[in-house]
């Protein structure tokens, strides 16, 4: 893609917790958000799950075999299976197959616990929460929400529609408006489509650099980033969350793309993700040192991301986030 120039920065863009603080908590725990709270976070990022009983519950996946303590519960053993998934085959322990109360006797733990061997000293302190308990700890401290509807159309397959969910959480906690500090966010396009008759919040178009939606309301993100693609996207959504990567031209990695201001005039906010200060998720030309483990300069890598005009950023370290944008402003 052609570069372009880059447009005027916003004034305050907006710093999203991804599952909290998860650079230095286990993610989607409350001590998580919590932390990112403390840290300046504007919003805290649950992706959602239902249980069995049409609970949902902030999990990264409905497979808890990774997140939870789950195997090392004996009443639980026959619980764990195989299923397919968005096309993938997974064996494991699934959010769905438990009731919220047996949920709750189970114990959060670090999902990348070699690359971040601190994140383990947390595990099994605590439990999963609640959509609601997640607002309810956002309202009590003034900041926004930003939940990810997982796998809609699996889930809307096995009789667990989570779209009404979400929808019913935020209408009951009075955030069902368009100024509401709430952006509801997916992969696929369906339901985003279906959410934008459902509700005035504010929908975001998640997209990566490769593949498509689940959903194949479309026939691959790439279609998605022409002007015509994002145009179409600005017809049911606020913006989009790009993987940060498609801000640079894949041939030229220091060269930004033209998505950034294509987006803008399309009338699209964008909110890449993620930003994360291990080696082993940075760019070559920001990482320090070889340890994939140790931090490199992802300060450097958000400020280069806030030069191109991005209107919000998800990152793991809310506090470095926080301190790139105060240096930017």
């Amino acid at each position: 893609m052609t570069a372009a120039a880059a447009p005027p920065r916003p004034s305050t863009p907006l710093l999203i917790a991804h599952r909290g603080a998860s650079g230095e908590r286990p993610e989607h725990t409350i001590a998580s958000y919590t932390l990112a709270i403390r840290q300046g976070a504007d919003i805290i990022e649950p992706d959602l799950v239902p249980t069995k009983d049409n609970v949902l519950v902030a999990r990264h996946e409905n497979d808890i075999s990774d997140t939870t303590d789950v195997a090392r519960h004996p009443e639980f053993a026959d619980r764990r299976t195989t299923k397919t998934i968005d096309g993938q085959t997974l064996t494991g322990w699934f959010v769905e197959d438990f009731t919220l109360a047996e949920l709750k006797t189970l114990r959060a733990k670090e999902r990348l616990p070699q690359l971040r061997p601190g994140n383990a000293a947390y595990d099994g302190q605590e439990p999963i929460p609640t959509f609601a308990e997640v607002i309810a700890l956002a309202q009590a401290n003034h900041v926004g929400i930003y939940p990810e509807t997982k796998h809609p159309t699996y889930f809307a397959s096995i009789g667990h529609p989570t779209d009404a969910l979400v929808v019913a959480g935020l209408r009951g906690a009075g955030w069902d408006r368009a100024d509401a500090p709430v952006f509801i966010q997916s992969f696929e396009v369906n339901n985003l489509k279906r959410l934008a008759t459902m509700t005035k919040v504010r929908l975001i178009q998640l997209m990566d650099g490769e593949g498509a939606p689940a959903d194949r309301a479309v026939p691959s993100y790439a279609a998605m980033t022409t002007p015509e693609g994002l145009r179409q996207v600005a017809t049911y959504a606020y913006g989009i969350g790009p993987n940060k990567a498609m801000l640079w031209d894949r041939d030229t990695p220091a060269q930004p793309s033209a998505l950034v201001a294509t987006a803008h005039a399309a009338g699209l906010k964008v909110h890449p993700w993620t930003y994360r200060a291990e080696n082993y998720f940075l760019p070559e030309r920001f990482r320090r040192g070889a340890d994939p483990r140790a931090h490199g300069d992802v300060a450097g890598e958000i400020r280069s991301a806030l030069d191109q005009g991005i209107d919000g950023l998800f990152t793991d370290f809310p506090a470095i986030g926080r301190a790139a944008i105060a240096g930017r402003e």
